[in-house]
């Protein structure tokens, strides 16, 4: 049965991630030794033993989030795995460029720096309780959209950001605007609303400054071509060589994360019937449960679980 890995993005974050690898696997712990070099400081420390709320800082959980999935991939790779027998990976808006790291198509190094230039311009892009971000449950992504034009909301300050299941879909924007039209929402059968602790509209047009700071950014560093197929976010295309792949990061930071549909791609386009979510949480393994009912899913975030992936993979 052919099958994926998916990177999660931020908001799986957690202290002690990453620390059982770091003492268990010494390739693991060389990836925490090389972000860290790559950033000019221990980033590591935060993850392993610091204040949850100095890691849930953009700059900082998108660099670290990364570590925990590139660590534990080095070791399913140290204990055999060879990638290439992998048909296709996807990551979560930032799980994006796990993938990228992953496949080869970009440097550990260069990963963890652009994740860090990453964070800071996505924070800097939007003064500080400006923007909003909600959750939405029990409404599919078309009709949040169908309701976006319908309502009497300014939709060039709102729009789904995160279209993550069947049923659930993130709206992001001008905090006035969010909290409008999800007022909206609650009068048309929304089953709950989930104010969610961010400290920045991510997905939105809001973005559009941090998504012109880094096309910089990006148009520096070095790509090669990917291992493993990769599902990019914006289009839902197959990235197998470089060309576009600028632009579409680029777009990314702005636009929606078409997850669910990655997914469904993934599953009714290519015939993946396995997924194995590489990194720290299960965010990403309840959203296929949620959209792929008769899919096998595992998440893989710690050592034990490791082995079970492997046997899973070869079996």
């Amino acid at each position: 049965m052919k099958k994926a890995f998916l990177f999660p993005g931020q908001g799986s974050q957690f202290i002690g991630m990453g620390k059982d690898l770091a003492s268990q696997f010494e390739v693991a712990k060389d990836v925490f030794s090389e972000v860290d070099e790559a950033l000019g400081e221990r980033l590591s420390a935060l993850m392993f033993r610091g204040d949850i709320e100095e890691l849930t800082l953009t700059k900082n959980a998108q660099p670290a989030i990364m570590a925990v999935s590139i660590a534990i991939l080095r070791v399913m790779s140290f204990n055999g795995l060879d990638l290439k027998t992998i048909d296709l990976l996807a990551g979560h808006s930032l799980g994006e460029y796990s993938a990228l790291c992953a496949s080869g198509v970009v440097s550990l190094r260069d990963t963890a720096i652009i994740l860090r230039k990453r964070g800071i311009a996505m924070q800097k892009a939007v003064s500080e309780g400006k923007g909003s971000m909600v959750a939405v449950l029990g409404l599919t992504s078309e009709t949040v959209n169908k309701f976006i034009i319908t309502s009497k909301c300014d939709n060039h300050l709102i729009q789904v950001a995160n279209d993550n299941d069947p049923s659930q879909v993130v709206i992001s924007g001008e905090k006035k605007e969010v909290e409008k039209f999800s007022d909206f929402l609650k009068q048309k059968n929304a089953k709950r609303i989930i104010n969610l602790p961010v400290s920045a509209p991510f997905h939105s047009p809001l973005m559009k400054p941090a998504a012109l700071a880094m096309e910089s950014e990006l148009r520096k560093v070095n790509f090669s071509n990917p291992i493993v197929p990769i599902i990019q976010n914006v289009d839902l295309s197959i990235l197998g060589s470089t060309e576009g792949l600028v632009d579409r990061l680029v777009k990314q930071i702005c636009g929606t994360v078409r997850w669910r549909e990655s997914l469904i791609k993934m599953a009714e386009g290519y015939g993946v019937k396995n997924f194995f979510e590489i990194g720290p949480g299960k965010v990403l393994a309840s959203t296929v449960k949620r959209t792929i009912p008769d899919a096998h899913v595992l998440s893989v975030g710690l050592a034990p679980q490791i082995d079970q992936a492997l046997e899973m993979i070869n079996d």
